[in-house]
């Protein structure tokens, strides 16, 4: 069993940065993939960044230059760096843990990008 717990999200103004953070406890040693995903009110969860236990990423092209996925295996963390966030970033964001062929949520954390 794996539990993943986010934290960092909040409120910002268009242009600034946000750091969310996604610590995984339980048996984090079967986690190959580890990603962030997001949903927007009447709209379906997306893809936002995904990184390989071996370091291979992906990302959605609506974030690419402007955000960042990285993990510490030894932390057993996984963070998402969002730089120049727009108002259509506004999401509630979920960490995401695979172990094949078990899959692991977050409870998600809000960020909303306003002025």
């Amino acid at each position: 069993q794996v539990q993943l717990v986010e934290s960092g999200g909040g409120l910002v103004q268009p242009g600034g940065s946000l750091r969310l953070s996604c610590a995984a406890s339980g048996s984090i040693w079967s986690i190959y993939t580890m990603g962030w995903y997001r949903q927007a009110p009447g709209k379906q969860r997306e893809l936002v960044a995904s990184m390989t236990k071996g370091g291979t990423t992906n990302y959605a092209d609506s974030v690419k230059g402007r955000f960042t996925i990285s993990r510490d295996n030894a932390k057993n963390t996984a963070y998402l760096q969002m730089n120049s966030l727009k108002p259509e970033d506004t999401a509630v964001y979920y960490c995401r843990g695979v172990s094949s062929p078990y899959v692991y949520w977050g409870q998600g954390t809000q960020v909303t990008v306003s002025s």
